[in-house]
């Protein structure tokens, strides 16, 4: 199924009449036939439950492309248990919002975005649970937080995300740049990802991993089991940070973050301070050029065991690898 602006067979055609506060939503049933429908835009209604302007639900071999959607009451475009996705050529604008996001994809596999340009005041592309082989190239984010993976594991759920690649993206003056984040107390993974060829200037937060996600007014209780992060890599950034901070990895004491790789990060502050990195429970590598200098603690981890045989007080320390 194919979906644009250009008209053509198999394309939603543009009309000459201009529909105020309209929007145009495919939804696509499990018998595979789908219907465009027009839904009125109430501009009066709050941004909290907000409603999404365009909606791809359950969709297989979709293509989408050259599409703009401006101001949003919420998220401009979204894939939902989709099997299949090509968008490309795609402009999403509501930059005086602070609560607007770009493109979400959730519960879907085989998404490929191209060519995307987001200026809205939250996530720029966010990946939610249940989602696997995302490719993305060519995102421009300006603005809003980035692209953020999460949040995953909210009300001690499980969220599984990955074989994500991000290849060739640029952020201008973001709140964060490549963001995962999690909540205490869920289960599940975040796995092969590869953040590469990112070009930053004057994003606050460029590099986050943070496992103590909380985006409540209560204080989060701390939770013992978390979402598993590993086998995550950033590899030729370069640009500008806002902050001191350019590189933060909060990982949980119980499952710390794995295999993280770094190579040929180059992030410098604006205000002429020296970058920092920060690290809590995180293992990985480093190599070619990595500044601000890597905190990522080289090797795998060793984790000690205590064995008490049954009938004697012997005991025996083992150390196993992983």
């Amino acid at each position: 199924m194919e979906w644009g602006m250009n008209g053509g067979p198999g394309l939603a055609r543009k009309t000459n009449r201009m529909y105020d506060h309209t929007f145009l939503i495919y939804v696509c049933a499990r018998a595979r036939v789908c219907f465009l429908i027009l839904i009125p835009y109430f501009l009066s209604q709050p941004c909290t439950n907000a409603p999404t302007a365009v909606t791809f639900d359950k969709c297989k071999n979709l293509k989408i492309r050259n599409i703009t959607i401006f101001n949003s009451q919420q998220t401009h475009i979204a894939f939902t248990h989709c099997k299949g996705v090509e968008a490309s050529g795609i402009i999403l604008m509501s930059p005086d919002s602070p609560s607007t996001n770009g493109v979400h994809i959730s519960a879907s596999t085989n998404v490929e975005l191209d060519t995307i340009i987001v200026n809205t005041g939250n996530e720029c592309i966010s990946i939610g649970s249940n989602s696997s082989a995302i490719r993305m190239t060519n995102i421009f984010c300006q603005l809003g937080h980035g692209i953020s993976i999460g949040s995953l594991g909210k009300y001690n759920s499980s969220g599984i995300v990955e074989d994500v690649v991000l290849n060739r993206a640029f952020f201008f003056d973001t709140e964060t740049g490549l963001r995962i984040k999690t909540w205490q107390g869920g289960s599940g993974f975040v796995r092969k990802v590869v953040f590469e060829n990112i070009w930053m200037r004057n994003v606050s937060n460029p590099i986050v991993i943070d496992q103590y996600y909380c985006d409540s007014p209560l204080t989060c209780l701390n939770q013992t089991s978390s979402v598993r992060i590993e086998n995550v890599s950033y590899i030729g950034i370069r640009g500008t940070s806002a902050t001191d901070e350019a590189i933060k990895f909060a990982c949980s004491d119980s499952c710390p973050c794995k295999r993280l790789r770094l190579e040929n990060i180059q992030l410098t502050t604006l205000n002429g301070n020296a970058a920092k990195s920060f690290c809590w429970e995180a293992y990985g590598t480093n190599s070619r050029l990595v500044y601000p200098p890597s905190c990522v603690s080289s090797g795998d981890i060793i984790i000690r065991h205590q064995i008490q045989f049954n009938s004697t007080s012997w005991r025996n320390d083992h150390y196993a690898l992983f």
